[in-house]
């Protein structure tokens, strides 16, 4: 395929044979779309920092965040950051070759008096030249306009898995809040970025939900993060059987030639993937990193491992 349309009326049927295609005819299908809409070679570096750590009232099974599961983690929660201290985290991020930086906060919502906390986050965090992401939880939509009044690019709330499986992972919120937080974020104008996560005892038919749920949103996610379970001890996941690799880099796949327009962000899970393991994900289309050594309280690869697989692949950073 050379000429890949831009859909939103994908059905199941069709996104579970593209699962099921030959792995190297679905690999080349999707390198062929990607480079049709993107630049071949080059990955977009962001860097997260979490600005409010733990005591989430959320119970997602995946999370160590979570208060319900604090005594299991060990995870102990911390206020709200300094501006003027994140804007520091901020500044090495771009002295690292971050193009985008990103701050996470867990909250189930947040309140308005935050709001005004983040926003100016994000003003200085744009004033340093670069694109400024946050996922706060669930939004009204007034804050949303409020996040882009203050320059916010992006926006991340990932609807995490299909809807069939959603309740077996999260009980405190519903799957239909997910959309209608995004819903707020697209109207008001501010990049959506969503995606899921892979590997929570999942099937296959739960991978096409999730990727049929995002592909048909009314407009596709400008970034769709692609995770992979990070199993923290103390989570009622952890000890979940790992999700195999080149099943992974299906997924990473079918996301890049049913939302060829869209960033595809090879997230969560690099830590434990071998080099070849993420050389296939960028075949496959994704072409995004996380950068840094921590991804809000899990591991990350090393910034040097990674300028070195770059180098390897002959890939360059996006400006």
């Amino acid at each position: 395929m050379t000429n890949a349309a831009i859909r939103n009326d994908w059905t199941r049927e069709e996104i579970h044979a593209l699962f099921d295609r030959p792995f190297l005819d679905l690999v080349f299908e999707a390198q062929t779309i990607h480079r049709q809409f993107h630049a071949a070679n080059t990955v977009q570096l962001s860097q997260l920092l979490s600005i409010k750590t733990g005591g989430c009232a959320e119970d997602c099974a995946y999370c160590p965040q979570s208060a319900k599961f604090a005594k299991e983690t060990g995870l102990k929660a911390d206020k709200l950051m300094d501006v003027e201290k994140v804007l520091e985290q901020a500044r090495a991020a771009k002295e690292a070759g971050a193009s985008r930086f990103c701050m996470g906060a867990a909250w189930t919502r947040p309140k308005d008096k935050d709001i005004e906390s983040i926003s100016a986050m994000i003003e200085g965090v744009k004033e340093l030249g670069l694109e400024a992401c946050v996922t706060l939880g669930m939004l009204e939509a007034h804050q949303a306009q409020k996040l882009k009044d203050a320059g916010l690019d992006y926006y991340n709330h990932n609807i995490d898995t299909s809807p069939e499986h959603y309740k077996e992972i999260i009980t405190t919120r519903t799957f239909d809040e997910r959309l209608e937080t995004l819903s707020h974020v697209r109207e008001a104008g501010i990049n959506v970025c969503s995606g899921g996560i892979v590997g929570m005892g999942e099937t296959r038919e739960d991978r096409v939900g999730m990727l049929h749920a995002l592909a048909t949103l009314p407009e596709h996610p400008q970034s769709v993060p692609i995770n992979r379970l990070v199993q923290v001890k103390g989570t009622p996941l952890y000890g979940q059987d790992e999700l195999e690799g080149l099943e992974f880099v299906r997924t990473i796949a079918v996301a890049r030639i049913v939302m060829p327009k869209s960033v595809v962000r090879l997230s969560a899970g690099r830590e434990t993937m071998s080099d070849e393991l993420q050389a296939l994900c960028f075949m496959a289309g994704a072409s995004s990193i996380f950068y840094g050594e921590k991804l809000l309280t899990t591991p990350n690869p090393a910034e040097n491992r990674d300028a070195a697989l770059l180098k390897r692949l002959g890939m360059t950073a996006a400006a």
